[in-house]
């Protein structure tokens, strides 16, 4: 009994200790300081009355411990079996950022349509499901078709299996190294706890038919989201996630000219706004643009066409007069407001007044609010349904389940 007193106060010291941590994270850590885990900025502590009607402003701490989401993992699984586990993948993932600093949204991505489906157990990782060859794979699953950084998570799997072979699941690697990568684009920190089992199966009509799609209306979005057990309020902190990276063309086109199949464009999107999105992004649109510009950023949008990238980040989308910091700040909140909502979807969070008061509640402060939900929303996310013990695994190659004899 007193053991478990223990290590209950223990747990709840961690957690205690990360959420402070997640306020203490200044925008723009470098590297360096990421990986020495010191911070030099204070964020002000999160006010949460402004939104406290929304889902009754449950407390961070007391929520995280009280869910019941996967109790069994643990913090700091790895600590007997393999204690450098964590280092591992925060160290690696600082090379890599170094070099790609697109990777953490790309991880992030990879681990929300990863724990969308069937929990985090690293299924959409596989290439293979269990010898099924007549088994379709999430990868090739239409919502999945356009997710990367599957090869940052072999190459950390690859570094450990040196240290610790078989004693690490991809599930873990995966999860760990998001948040990694969240804080290194200047995210908020947060405990994740490990010990999560990988998958034998993949499943792809799951995915075909429940990833949210960017051009659901508010009702879907909200729906997929509340069957796994999240509120409006963690909802709305999710999509912030669409803070950092870019989002591709090919999500953005069908907005331009064929929406909802139609043969026109969204009427939702204000005319200059689309001229700007056609300028990136529509093959058929006018090319003239350099000698007549679109308003607002055209500098960058003419960098992004030159580059070959295909793609808008969210952060370009703001007039000048908005300040910004560089990622988890509120500039995807102030786009919805201005109208300028890349994806459907997205501008949808405006069309519901819950959901419309919830994005001006985080497009009020400095990003504080945000990155609290957000930290406290992923550490939800995390714990989704994790496939402890059998009929999981630890695979040695993450594209590929174990086979058994």
């Amino acid at each position: 009994m007193t053991m478990s007193i223990m290590r209950g106060f223990v747990v709840a010291m961690v957690v205690i200790f990360s959420v402070l941590l997640s306020l203490n994270n200044p925008r723009g850590e470098s590297e360096r300081a990421f990986l020495s885990a010191s911070s030099s900025a204070q964020e002000p502590l999160v006010n949460l009355v402004s939104l406290a009607s929304s889902d009754g402003g449950q407390d961070f701490v007391t929520e995280e411990m009280s869910d019941g989401v996967q109790s069994d993992l643990e913090y700091d699984f790895y600590r007997e079996t393999c204690p450098e586990a964590e280092t591992i993948v925060r160290s690696t993932m600082a090379q890599i950022y170094s070099q790609q600093k697109n990777v953490s949204a790309q991880l992030l991505r990879l681990f929300f349509h990863d724990c969308f489906i069937q929990g985090c157990d690293a299924s959409v990782l596989l290439d293979d499901s269990n010898g099924n060859k007549n088994h379709s794979i999430e990868k090739q699953a239409v919502p999945n078709k356009t997710l990367k950084g599957f090869e940052n998570v072999d190459l950390i799997k690859e570094v450990l299996e040196n240290v610790c072979p078989g004693v690490v699941s991809c599930a873990d690697i995966l999860a760990l190294a998001t948040r990694d990568g969240i804080v290194l684009a200047d995210g908020p920190f947060y405990p994740v706890f490990t010990g999560r089992r990988d998958s034998t199966m993949s499943y792809h009509d799951e995915a075909l038919a429940e990833i949210p799609k960017p051009d659901d209306n508010i009702t879907q979005t909200l729906h997929l989201f509340s069957v796994r057990g999240f509120s409006d309020r963690e909802t709305v902190s999710l999509l912030g996630a669409h803070n950092i990276g870019k989002i591709g063309c090919e999500f953005i086109q069908a907005r331009l000219n064929n929406f909802k199949g139609t043969g026109k464009p969204d009427p939702t999107v204000s005319p200059s706004f689309l001229k700007e999105m056609r300028f990136v992004c529509d093959d058929n649109g006018t090319r003239s643009s350099q000698k007549s510009p679109a308003p607002g950023p055209t500098r960058g949008l003419m960098r992004e066409r030159s580059s070959g990238l295909r793609g808008m980040p969210y952060f370009q989308q703001l007039s000048s007069s908005v300040p910004s910091g560089r990622g988890f700040d509120t500039h995807y909140y102030q786009s919805l407001l201005k109208g300028r909502g890349l994806l459907f979807a997205d501008q949808q969070l405006m069309a519901n007044e819950r959901t419309a008061r919830l994005v001006r509640a985080y497009a009020s402060d400095d990003g504080s609010t945000f990155r609290m939900d957000f930290a406290r929303a992923m550490m939800k996310m995390s714990k989704l349904k994790a496939a402890n013990g059998s009929p999981g695994q630890v695979r040695v190659d993450c594209s590929l389940p174990l086979q058994t004899s």
